[in-house]
């Protein structure tokens, strides 16, 4: 493809076959035609009304909060995982039938590789290398299933307490064996989830974890000039898509022990001076138990703790609300980003009145959470923070470094999070999946207000209405992002998709958003708004939304730059009560640093992209126009690599950025986005 098709936003969508050979849940049928056999989303999601409240649920228990990434609790013990772990590549997908998993088999021989990591960066002929005589090998194109292995030693003290195994990440699909039984199986490469593994521990002794990881090809072929694409169809995404799909165990691996009776999650929703709590608490042993919760609305909120007791029978899951006045709490904005942590405990005994005293030996388990208090809200057609219409300045973002992939370090989100802070943009969309723990916790330090979004990525007709109806994969990524950042007050917004397939059949699509909006709101006490980046003006659902997203290339790859004006007052007389949002806009810029200049007529110039910008800017901002707009989202903060076959020629970069891929030097459209004017402060 010529250099200028760079964006996922309306470009060319490569199309091909649905090959099955060798993925997970694939046989022949009579007519000896490759079908998927798996019958839903291996989690086994679901959501339960307990005590009014809507909870999570995956393998059978309520999902826990993974908050404990960074707010350890006293009350409980953490052994972290992260490291060198044993890594052996599976082509031939023989580790099933070798054992690969038990306990005892010697992988002395297997290379030791960085976990978090990803594996296409496992080896020298460089990441994805496109050109020369490497062109199309190595690791970063290694495909299907490959195998990690650690050993470590739990404290014998082990034995009884409920033991989490939480990944925070894992691409693509992961089995994962504690001492060589199968403990759970998980789908998506950017939701945490976490494993019941107490029972398979021994305590005090060498202990193994194995993970098998599968990820799909991409292509039948990187070397070939016509590859044909490969898709699965219950798989999000499920063809090829233009960011590198970075495999391995990307993310964090933790064990985390907490007593049988303990707290999985706290639910926070806030108004005017005020916090409602939802605090769910699992009876995770074979007794009945009787506790008093104890809930602390957090220091200089002005809220004082509330106690109830609570009886639970064994494998018991209850919810507990309470109200409080924080009348002494600040507002959470991008301009004062005040944050307040509240504080759960269980304590054997009545204890009528206590105060939580962590480490007092009374509390049998614990668990904290930030919150800021602010609303956000779609009134008389218009987005509001805290009761005033804001304007979204943003920035599309891929989460990856030329040297780690999408296994950033802390110190690299710093850098690329503070590009944002510099252009003083007050928004980011998460395309097109959910970020790593660490990048909500900034958002919320910073007053950064967040998009976030799950995988379901230029899906057509035959995807939706599988996801809808059998397979379930859609809506499970849609709760567990609602569910795993409900306490964040930098998340304003949920997105449901991006640009998937519309006109085939509009029943089909309008069911499997409606589906996945209905899931959303009912675990996300907080209503927040609900999204989707369209790639059509005319999105036959927009009624659904409750803010119109709008992904936008006018005169890039249609019309004029200047019917985009136009086309906004169109879609807001079709739907006054909406406000719109621009969820991507941009153009490319050649890749040469030293010779891309040129007037801004000329295409791939950095004066042209700068221009672009502006032009759209301009319309989007107009006065007549800033009453029904929600913002406006650049695509995109950074280059990014990949595995689209166009751009081989720089090595797979899509050249979009205000910054280029591995040297961050910013462009000229850098200082333009930085000077552009928030119309509404």
């Amino acid at each position: 493809m010529n250099r200028k098709f760079t964006s996922f936003g309306i470009g060319v969508l490569l199309l091909g076959s649905t090959l099955f050979a060798g993925l997970p849940n694939a046989k022949a049928d009579t007519k000896g035609n490759n079908v998927n056999i798996a019958e839903h989303e291996p989690m086994n999601t679901k959501v339960q009304s307990i005590d009014g409240t809507n909870v999570l649920f995956q393998y059978g228990e309520p999902v826990p909060s993974f908050d404990t990434w960074t707010l350890k609790e006293q009350s409980r013990s953490y052994l972290n995982l992260d490291g060198k772990w044993k890594f052996a590549m599976d082509p031939n997908n023989q580790g099933l039938n070798e054992k690969w998993f038990e306990q005892g088999y010697d992988d002395k021989n297997w290379q030791e590789e960085k976990v978090p990591g990803s594996w296409d960066l496992y080896d020298t002929p460089g990441f994805g290398t496109y050109d020369g005589s490497n062109f199309g090998k190595g690791s970063a194109f290694y495909d299907g299933y490959a195998w990690f292995r650690t050993h470590f030693w739990p404290d014998a003290n082990w034995k009884n307490p409920f033991v989490k195994l939480n990944f925070l990440g894992v691409n693509y699909r992961a089995w994962v064996y504690v001492n060589g039984h199968l403990v759970g199986e998980h789908e998506g490469g950017y939701s945490p989830f976490a494993l019941d593994v107490g029972e398979y521990l021994q305590p005090g002794k060498d202990n193994v974890i194995a993970v098998r990881v599968y990820r799909k090809p991409t292509y039948d072929s990187y070397t070939s000039s016509n590859p044909k694409p490969i898709t699965a169809d219950t798989e999000l995404p499920y063809k090829p898509v233009d960011f590198w799909p970075y495999a391995g165990i990307t993310r964090s691996v933790y064990l985390e022990a907490t007593s049988d009776v303990n707290v999985s999650k706290i639910l926070t929703a806030t108004g005017d001076h005020t916090l409602t709590t939802k605090v769910v608490v699992y009876n995770h042993g074979d007794k009945e138990v009787h506790r008093q919760l104890v809930v602390d609305p957090g220091g200089k909120t002005g809220g004082e703790p509330k106690s109830q007791d609570v009886d639970l029978k064994p494998g018991e899951v209850k919810v507990v609300s309470m109200d409080f006045q924080i009348l002494k709490a600040a507002y959470w904005s991008p301009d004062s980003p005040t944050l307040y942590q509240v504080t759960a405990a269980l304590y054997k005994g009545k204890g009528e009145g206590q105060v939580i005293q962590k480490g007092n030996g009374s509390i049998d388990d614990s668990l904290s959470t930030n919150y800021g208090m602010r609303t956000i809200a779609v009134e008389n057609g218009k987005l509001t923070l805290n009761g005033k219409q804001v304007f979204l300045k943003g920035l599309n973002w891929h989460e990856e470094t030329a040297a780690s992939g999408r296994s950033m370090t802390i110190e690299e989100y710093n850098t690329e999070l503070s590009h944002v802070l510099d252009v003083n943009a007050n928004f980011i969309r998460n395309s097109h999946y959910n970020r790593h723990p660490y990048v909500y916790d900034f958002a919320d330090q910073h007053g950064l207000m967040v998009l976030d979004e799950v995988e379901n990525m230029w899906l057509d007709t035959k995807q939706e209405v599988l996801q809808t109806n059998s397979y379930g994969l859609s809506r499970a990524l849609a709760l567990s992002m609602a569910w795993n950042q409900i306490n964040h007050p930098s998340t304003i917004m949920w997105s449901l998709q991006n640009e998937s397939g519309i006109w085939d059949d509009q029943t089909v699509y309008r069911n499997w958003l409606g589906d996945m909006k209905e899931a959303v709101k009912s675990v996300d006490i907080q209503k927040r708004p609900v999204t989707w980046a369209s790639g059509s003006s005319w999105d036959p659902a927009y009624d659904l939304a409750d803010v119109i997203g709008l992904n936008e290339y006018f005169g890039y790859f249609y019309m004029q730059d200047s019917d985009l004006g136009r086309t906004l007052d169109i879609v807001h007389k079709t739907y006054p009560n909406k406000p719109i949002l621009i969820t991507e806009n941009g153009t490319w810029a050649y890749a040469d640093e030293v010779n891309n200049h040129g007037p801004e007529t000329q295409s791939g110039t950095e004066e042209w992209q700068s221009y672009k910008f502006l032009n759209h800017w301009n319309q989007v901002t107009d006065p007549s126009r800033l009453p029904y707009m929600a913002g406006y989202t650049f695509w995109v903060l950074k280059d990014y690599k990949e595995r689209l076959n166009y751009n081989q020629q720089i090595n797979g970069i899509s050249t979009m950025g205000l910054m280029s891929f591995d040297k961050e030097k910013p462009r000229l459209v850098y200082d333009t986005f930085k000077n552009a004017i928030n119309p509404i402060r």
